[in-house]
């Protein structure tokens, strides 16, 4: 049961952002009107994301210091649930964008960076597919995964604020959510949600691991 609690918390905390995300009041802004909502799922689904990775670029550091393939599979399946949550936050985002914007894919420079970033971290994963030797798989990977996150903050945090034309929030002179998520209630929903989105991503590395352990002894 020790081991189960913060499985309980991720469903439970999901559960809560889905059902409050969609049946809550929310407040009432101009354009955005009920796609506001849209915060408890695309938002939080990102900061999962940038935890996850941040995380596997960590792993990715100790495997080049202590050569455990052990950290070599945290750091790729680390990755393999942040590109997971980066693209349901895309997909999430086109939505938004959809009623929001116009369209769903607007060339916005907040877009296009998410989209090279994935890009930059789907080849992350192809390049550990094309290597058969391990160690080399592994120290060259976790080089690249240093790079590939060193890439990903300019990308998301800077280059997109050093625009006028861009239309997200926080960029392009464009105000930030800030005053909008300090109304409680789109905060009560918006917290938990990010901790349920990033302990879901911690839920499929643990499985993924899991699964590959076993795959390891049956090989042997």
């Amino acid at each position: 049961m020790k081991k189960k609690w913060w499985k309980i918390l991720c469903v439970a905390l999901l559960s809560y952002a889905l059902l409050g995300g969609l049946l809550f009041e929310v407040p009432r802004l101009g354009i955005l009107n009920e796609t506001i909502r849209n915060l408890h799922f695309h938002v939080p689904m990102w900061f999962g994301m940038i935890i996850l990775l941040t995380t596997s670029v960590v792993y990715s550091i100790k495997y080049l210091s202590s050569n455990d393939l052990a950290k070599d599979r945290m750091a790729v399946e680390f990755a393999n649930a942040g590109v997971l949550l980066g693209i349901l936050g895309i997909l999430t985002g086109a939505f938004w964008a959809n009623y929001t914007w116009g369209e769903p894919w607007s060339g916005d420079p907040k877009q296009n960076s998410a989209a090279i970033c994935l890009l930059i971290y789907f080849a992350y994963l192809i390049l550990r597919n094309s290597l058969e030797d391990q160690q080399q798989r592994a120290r060259i990977s976790s080089i690249y995964n240093i790079f590939a996150f060193a890439a990903m903050i300019p990308l998301l945090f800077i280059l997109p604020r050093m625009t006028d034309s861009s239309l997200h929030p926080g960029n392009g002179g464009n105000p930030g959510f800030n005053a909008y998520d300090m109304d409680s209630r789109l905060r009560l929903v918006f917290y938990p949600a990010v901790i349920g989105w990033t302990l879901l991503g911690v839920w499929l590395v643990s499985q993924r691991v899991r699964m590959r352990k076993i795959q390891t002894a049956l090989e042997d």
